[in-house]
């Protein structure tokens, strides 16, 4: 296998079956099919289609990095992100994360006022360069974020990551509640969630009762 040098580590080069691989990631990870996915980058809705994946002659065709980057954009996801999978098992680079279980997030000493993890005495995971020194992960417990979150998955959060409408993030409110839900608006002055569960409400919040918020940018699903 062909090897080339990225930023300082030698790692092969990512095959036609990992880079869809990465694709088809993507869009679990949001609850998307792939024409889903393709759908909210504003591309064909075929794009991303096992039918275009070869040609009628049996040739590998692989995704544009127009396509591509249309994906990332839509999701809010880095290239490490996109590819975490691929990069740990080659031995790209990556450093440890803290992980906080979902009790633990609601305790206080955990988070400064910004939210991002202080403190000592956690797990930590390795995990490929985010970007953002305060990136950390989330053990989640219990059912109300099903079908999406299951006991015991992990997320990853960045709290430096840009916010938009459709975002999965974490919340944390004053009263040490926290939740991990749909964004579904944030104004100066309110945030309205939108649930996964739909046994579990959807809630509503003034800014002021908000510790703070962070999006979610991977999950071990």
């Amino acid at each position: 296998m062909h090897v080339k040098q990225n930023y300082g580590y030698i790692t092969p080069m990512l095959t036609h079956a990992e880079v869809w691989a990465a694709i088809d990631a993507l869009a679990d990870r949001h609850g998307l099919s792939v024409s889903g996915l393709a759908k909210r980058a504003g591309l064909d809705a075929t794009t991303f289609n096992r039918s275009k994946r070869a040609t009628r002659g049996g040739r590998p065709r692989w995704p544009s990095t127009e396509s591509i980057a249309k994906a990332m954009a839509a999701t809010g996801c880095g290239v490490s992100v996109l590819f975490a999978e691929q990069l740990r098992r080659e031995g790209a680079p990556a450093h440890t994360i803290p992980v906080i279980g979902h009790a633990q997030a609601g305790g206080n000493g955990f988070f400064d006022n910004a939210g991002y993890p202080v403190g000592a005495g956690w797990d930590e995971v390795a995990f490929p360069d985010l970007g953002d020194p305060n990136a950390y992960a989330l053990e989640i417990t219990g059912d109300s974020m099903e079908p999406v979150y299951r006991d015991g998955d992990i997320v990853v959060v960045s709290p430096s990551a840009s916010l938009r409408r459709g975002d999965r993030v974490v919340v944390r409110t004053r009263e040490g509640e926290v939740l991990a839900k749909w964004l579904g608006r944030l104004s100066a002055r309110r945030i309205e969630l939108r649930s996964f569960n739909p046994d579990h409400e959807d809630r509503a919040l003034a800014r002021s009762d908000l510790d703070w918020i962070s999006r979610v940018i991977w999950a071990s699903q």
